[in-house]
């Protein structure tokens, strides 16, 4: 089968550019694939971060830079050029509505010359809504054949917008690129932990939904023991949390990695931890699950979105039921009053099915089906 691919891809930052190479990296050991990036992501006036692009990872896809989110005349452009490759199928990532003007334009002009056009969808809806979000998200999934979601969350959301929809869900697979996890003392020396300290890890975008403030709260109902490692870019304002970290009874037991992680250090944090914590007040699904199981780590999460099916109700970590500093501090109790090893077990035993060779057969199948 031959597919054309549109996304963000290495060196753009993130996880859906690292998703996307190792798909496209999956799909071309039985198919020919074409991928497409962007000129132009975001703004810069708008984009939060520091940098939009990761200098140290290459793009090992050799995706060709022809879409501006922003300009017009680059969208027509891309579809010419997807075009030209002769594609059976087009395959394109959406994960907020700011890019459904570009994409959607595409999807359209690919349609209209008989190319099937499948969307994987990571956001239907959007962490911090605006009023357009939804007459935005529902042109576009309007403009497409088919639509993959990775957990029954999104694919609620897609059909809220698009009842007719048709649909596939696939879990997130686990990432590989990053080689295995550093041996927990070594890990721990690096980042300057006690080697017999309880190890929280927040790892990722420090944004607002994602309930970092409560997990600094936590702590207070947790004892010297435990020791918190954030390490991610803020998307926003630190203060706040600076703030928080101050007047906590265990700020010395707290460690700020306020910046980018890249590729190669994230061995290290994952090595250290004994949990990653998810404290999210909404989510859909998380790509650092996918992350944590990786290394066999177990995660703690707030029952929130996709997270049920992404911990598989609890067998691969702990879920907390309330979205609050208190029960966040509760569920991290319970996993370290638990064997971590039933956890782990749970995760080694998922690497099939969360594998890339299972998740791009699944798209292959689903094209056909269309």
């Amino acid at each position: 089968m031959h597919f054309s691919f549109l996304s963000a891809f290495p060196p753009y930052r993130g996880g859906i550019a690292q998703f996307s190479a190792a798909l496209v990296r999956e799909l071309r050991k039985q198919h020919a694939v074409d991928a497409f990036t962007f000129t132009r992501q975001y703004p810069e006036l708008l984009f939060p971060g520091t940098s939009q692009f990761d200098t140290g990872t290459m793009d090992q896809v050799n995706a060709r830079r022809v879409l501006d989110s922003i300009n017009p005349l680059s969208w027509k452009r891309t579809a010419q050029q997807m075009l030209e490759t002769k594609p059976e199928v087009a395959v394109l990532r959406y994960w907020m509505p700011f890019f459904a003007p570009a994409l959607g334009t595409v999807a359209g002009h690919l349609r209209g010359q008989g190319v099937k056009v499948i969307t994987i969808v990571d956001n239907a809806l959007p962490h911090e809504p605006r009023f357009f979000d939804k007459p935005l998200t529902r042109w576009f999934l309007g403009r497409n054949d088919g639509l993959v979601a990775m957990t029954q969350a999104v694919k609620t959301d897609i059909l809220s917008l698009q009842p007719e929809a048709r649909l596939h869900v696939m879990p997130h697979p686990l990432y590989e690129h990053f080689g295995a996890a550093m041996p927990a003392d070594e890990a721990r020396r690096r980042l300057g932990l006690p080697g017999d300290a309880r190890v929280l890890l927040f790892f990722g975008l420090i944004r607002g939904y994602k309930g970092l403030d409560l997990l600094i709260e936590a702590l207070r109902n947790l004892d010297e023991r435990y020791h918190l490692v954030i390490a991610g870019e803020p998307y926003g304002d630190l203060s706040g949390y600076q703030r928080q970290i101050d007047a906590s009874p265990l700020k010395d037991n707290i460690h700020l990695h306020a910046r980018f992680i890249a590729d190669a250090e994230v061995p290290a944090f994952f090595g250290a931890a004994d949990a990653v914590v998810l404290p999210y007040r909404s989510a859909t699904q998380s790509g650092i699950t996918a992350m944590a199981f990786h290394f066999g780590v177990p995660v703690v999460a707030t029952d929130v979105g996709g997270l049920k099916e992404a911990l598989h109700n609890g067998r691969a970590g702990i879920l907390v039921r309330e979205v609050s500093a208190p029960s966040i501090a509760a569920g991290v109790t319970a996993y370290f009053a638990q064997d971590p090893a039933v956890f782990r077990a749970h995760i080694a035993a998922l690497r099939e099915e969360l594998s890339w060779a299972h998740f791009a057969q699944g798209l292959v199948d689903f094209s056909r089906s269309l």
